[in-house]
């Protein structure tokens, strides 16, 4: 292709919407243009990036015995109140009505879809497993969309859903999708890591997530270094906190008077201690009423591990105004001892530990000497608490490591959530009904390349991993002259015939310009013919990661570059 036919205007200014870099370079790089907040026309240079991330894709899924097909994006609500999910997925969901005013919804996700169309189709466990997937847009109406592809409203998804009549047939499928993604991300060029993750909406019991590692990723990732232990942090846990301590004689519970120590580290300085002995207290509203959560005072509270153990739809920290009224006490002094909470929950960290120091429920007041059992009741205890680095792993004992990361995949195992509210039966062997096991994997297709900028990036634009990058090559010419001219494009001519994916910039720009612009798109690899180097038999060839020049005969640099593409594609 020659950029002079081709669809491609480059922007020097940064737009003044844009939130991250990956969103800055595909505006400049002319990749993608904003329709509507979060809506975005993915132009020719940013749909080929596409495009090559779906072929990839559909071969890992095809090779894993998964089969494609294609739903549409427009559901009937009857299958989301069949569900369940109608009252319960909240705002992201864009309902809306056609001219009979029959409700419908634009889907943000595809398992209703799915299970009724396998339960029309599937009778008996001689049609098991199967595993169905599809490439389509989405529509999530975010209540602030933000950071071009990253966090969109209407996005490009590959979703698939597996059929299964046992757990066992389900962990097969499983690993295989796990695998796939693996082999994707891997080809993608992508610096990864799979981690166990929260089910969140989708439910479930079992999930991983994989994040592409960039230093501008939204979500905290926890790794061993050692073992591979990989989780979020939500999910992350450690054997930090495994064993009890020595048990000590119960002190006599006992007020202090603390003035003006509303947060933890008041306390601590207060009192001359750290705050590693002291009982941090936590509240949280909830649709079943108020919890109070008592975490060690050198930790943080996680709040899916607090929502998923309480097992509740929604849940927020409680409003100062209601504080009192709750609990029984005021914000920064309200404890356990005495408490209105009807459900209270504490860490493992604190468990076998005794004479506690808690809010006395009492302005300016704390209490000393506070026993489980003795002086209020046995807690419900779990992990409530989030890993730091240097936790030790639990699995090896090593140093956790925390790194930032994008979620571009996440695959669940959603056992019979949707097929028993959905009916989705077959008949077993002995001829009885049973409920479908299923599987769900998604993979974000856009918001993938867009990490992929995020993770690979210099001051000067994108640095694309070959296999998706939208062109492997660009050939540009250097001058006006005949023999540059010719040269460039009997190059251009042989990287097509041997099959690179190469765009010649034969505009008539400045060499600066040129150069600039190949810089922002991000091409792998770049050959540059100009008169000066041409009259010495050689032309200039480099990699856009490190733009090291070298030079070299034409059918020399010819048979290098082609070599590279080669092995990139691998």
């Amino acid at each position: 292709m020659r950029w002079t036919r081709y669809f491609l205007n480059t922007l020097r200014e940064v737009p003044a919407d844009a939130d991250v870099i990956s969103q800055k370079l595909m505006m400049r790089a002319g990749m993608i243009r904003k329709v509507a907040a979060g809506i975005y026309t993915y132009l020719p240079l940013g749909l080929r990036s596409i495009k090559k991330l779906e072929h990839i894709v559909r071969e890992e899924m095809n090779r894993a015995g998964a089969v494609e097909l294609s739903m549409p994006a427009i559901q009937p609500a009857e299958l989301w109140m069949e569900s369940g999910r109608w009252q319960k997925y909240g705002k992201e969901l864009l309902r809306i009505k056609d001219r009979h005013e029959r409700d419908f919804v634009f889907g943000p996700t595809h398992e209703e879809v799915i299970t009724d169309t396998v339960r029309d189709a599937i009778n008996s466990y001689r049609q098991l497993p199967v595993n169905l997937y599809q490439i389509q847009t989405k529509f999530r109406d975010e209540v602030r969309p933000r950071f071009g592809l990253m966090r969109g409203r209407e996005f490009i998804m590959k979703d698939s859903y597996s059929f299964h009549t046992s757990r066992e047939s389900l962990d097969e499928t499983y690993e295989a999708m796990r695998q796939a993604y693996t082999a994707i991300f891997h080809r993608c060029g992508l610096d990864h890591v799979a981690v166990e993750a929260d089910t969140g909406n989708i439910g479930g019991s079992a999930s991983h997530e994989f994040m592409v590692l960039a230093q501008s990723g939204e979500d905290a990732v926890v790794s061993c270094p050692k073992c591979r232990y990989g989780a979020n942090i939500e999910k992350a846990t450690s054997k930090f906190f495994d064993d009890e301590p020595e048990p000590a004689p119960m002190q006599e519970l006992a007020p202090i008077h603390t003035p003006g120590t509303q947060s933890i580290e008041d306390v601590g300085r207060f009192l001359g201690k750290p705050t590693s002995q002291l009982v941090k207290t936590l509240v949280f509203d909830t649709d079943e009423g108020p919890v109070m959560v008592l975490v060690r005072g050198d930790r943080e509270g996680n709040e899916i591990k607090i929502k998923n153990h309480l097992g509740v739809t929604w849940m927020e920290m409680l409003a100062d105004s209601r504080f009192e009224e709750a609990t029984g006490g005021p914000v920064g002094y309200c404890g356990p001892v005495g408490t209105k909470c009807r459900r209270v929950l504490a860490d493992v960290s604190l468990k076998g530990r005794a004479n506690w120091i808690v809010g006395g429920n009492k302005r300016d007041t704390h209490i000393s000497g506070a026993n489980v059992a003795r002086d209020f009741p046995e807690p419900e205890w779990g992990d409530f608490t989030t890993v730091f680095a240097g936790d030790p792993c639990p699995r090896c004992g090593t140093a956790l490591e925390i790194y930032r990361g994008i979620e571009v995949g996440h695959i669940f195992k959603l056992g019979t959530k949707y097929s028993d509210s959905m009916h989705c039966t077959y008949l077993d062997e002995k001829g009885e009904r049973q409920s479908m096991i299923m599987g769900c994997y998604g993979l974000g297709v856009g918001r993938t390349v867009a990490s992929a900028i995020e993770q690979s990036h210099d001051a000067d634009g994108i640095i694309w991993p070959m296999p998706i990058a939208p062109f492997e090559v660009v050939v540009t010419s250097v001058g006006k002259e005949e023999s540059v001219v010719n040269m460039a494009t009997e190059l251009y001519e042989k990287l097509l015939a041997a099959g690179v994916d190469v765009l010649f910039d034969d505009r008539d720009e400045r060499p600066g310009v040129k150069f600039k612009d190949a810089d922002l798109v991000g091409f792998p690899l770049r050959i540059a013919v100009g008169a000066k180097s041409l009259a010495n038999g050689q032309v200039e060839w480099s990699f856009r990661k490190d733009r090291a020049k070298q030079l070299g005969a034409p059918e020399e640099v010819l048979a290098r570059v082609i070599d590279e593409v080669k092995k990139a594609r691998v």
